[in-house]
């Protein structure tokens, strides 16, 4: 659990049923302390002992051992473990508390426990909340490390078609006004019928291509022309046919001159 899950996470480390503070004198030398120069002056104080890790802060209370009300806390800060507890110089069973009244003052007393395992439990519990405070930094920075270097990489799509599957497209038509050689009724898959045209064949015998417009009445040559259509093979008297021509009459046409 880190640090910031839970502000009010405690969890107790050691408890020890009775130990003894003592009143001591300024420091002597620059060197440390030594119990035998204040075991002389008066005990101030018996009670129990705990040591509890909260958050990344190790706190030292002693408390009634009835009423457990609290008679002073020594708060240890992460890498302030040494100015906070120190060891006496001339046994392993005394040591020296910074204790806190909270608004900024702080005092030195002296604590003593009655056996030696109970002051190296003691030493154990502290150890113990100096690596948990270790393990916990570590797990921080190796997660914010991951979270840092973490590339969002996509796999390739496959557009493939599975077996089964097929694509379908609807392609809409093209308007068409259907004056050109491909209608609408093309583009929509109607099928075009071939217009047949139908061409007069040519008159029999004649190679002339007919006039659109008719001759002109009492026209000679198309008095030919019809005699000539009317009956094939069949031939008029030279002589009629020069009578009924008025042109061939020269005759006439000087007397009239």
């Amino acid at each position: 659990m880190s640090f910031d899950e839970e502000e009010s996470f405690e969890h107790t480390l050691l408890v020890v049923r009775e130990v003894t503070v003592y009143k001591i004198p300024p420091r002597s030398t620059s060197g440390g302390y030594k119990c035998g120069e204040w075991l002389q002056s008066d005990k101030i104080w018996s009670g129990r002992l705990r040591v509890v890790s909260c958050k990344d802060r190790c706190e030292i209370r002693l408390e009634d051992p009835n009423s457990a009300e609290l008679f002073a806390a020594c708060f240890i800060y992460p890498g302030q473990r040494e100015s906070s507890v120190e060891p006496a110089l001339d046994s392993s069973r005394y040591f020296v508390l910074k204790i806190e009244d909270g608004n900024g003052k702080h005092a030195f007393i002296g604590l003593g426990f009655n056996e030696r395992n109970e002051a190296f439990d003691f030493n154990v519990a502290l150890s113990d909340h100096d690596k948990y405070v270790s393990r916990e930094n570590e797990k921080e920075a190796s997660e914010k490390n991951a979270t840092d270097s973490l590339i969002d990489i996509h796999p390739a799509v496959n557009h493939r078609l599975k077996e089964g599957e097929t694509i379908r497209i609807n392609i809409q038509p093209k308007p068409s006004s259907g004056t050109g050689m491909l209608s609408a009724a093309a583009l929509s898959g109607a099928v075009l019928k071939p217009n047949t045209l139908c061409l007069a064949p040519p008159p029999a015998g004649s190679g002339k291509i007919r006039s659109p417009l008719p001759p002109p009445p009492n026209d000679p040559a198309a008095a030919r022309m019809t005699s000539t259509s009317q009956g094939v093979g069949q031939r008029a008297p030279t002589e009629n046919t020069r009578q009924t021509d008025p042109l061939t009459n020269f005759s006439q046409l000087e007397v009239r001159l």
